[in-house]
């Protein structure tokens, strides 16, 4: 398979469980929940790996979409590196056909910036797929803020969205749902000057 027909591969980070469902850690998933819907799928427990999956395309009909994997981890955040990995195998997808869409304490709530490669800024989830595969590709970074007061991070990180936050939720979340699928048909670019903001 050449580098041009592979697929995309588009890791939503989060935790398994209704429990963490609208946790701020979880942002990831809801993307990725957006963008299945958008396809018209639903997500699938995979035989491959441990992760739901859709299978899709996304982008206009005819030669310019592109056909994309969409996977929630279902090993935990600070684990994912492992369903992430077994994916990537399994579809043979390029590492910098992969997107990682995570939450980011040191962006302001709402914020998106897109890059490829770099550091975990201490995020679990980026640390074991970066253990797993190298820092090579690509990220959509939701910016969630910084914990108020003497809040620990990972009390912050699991705690849902406030009420003020979750009024605007959906419209941000559509946006980065957005972000990704510029980044798959447009490249990083063209979806960094528009996203970035």
């Amino acid at each position: 398979m050449s580098d041009d027909n592979a697929p995309w591969l588009i890791a939503g980070l989060g935790n398994p469980g209704p429990e963490y469902a609208m946790n701020r850690h979880n942002v990831g998933f809801m993307v990725a929940d957006l963008l299945a819907r958008r396809m018209g799928a639903k997500f699938k427990r995979a035989t491959k790996g441990q992760a739901q999956l859709v299978e899709g395309r996304i982008g206009p009909p005819g030669p310019a979409n592109r056909r994309v994997i969409l996977a929630k981890p279902m090993s935990y955040m600070n684990v994912s590196g492992g369903p992430v990995t077994a994916l990537r195998d399994f579809y043979k997808v390029p590492t910098e056909r992969i997107v990682a869409v995570h939450d980011e304490l040191d962006i302001d709530y709402g914020v998106l910036r897109l890059k490829l490669g770099g550091g975990d800024n201490g995020h679990n989830g980026l640390k074991s797929m970066t253990k797993a595969m190298g820092p090579d590709y690509h990220r959509v970074r939701f910016g969630i803020g910084r914990p108020p007061g003497r809040m620990q991070v990972a009390d912050f990180v699991l705690k849902d969205f406030s009420s003020a936050e979750r009024k605007e939720l959906d419209y941000f979340v559509d946006r980065a749902a957005d972000a990704v699928e510029a980044l798959v048909l447009e490249g990083l670019e063209r979806a960094q000057s528009t996203y970035n903001s």
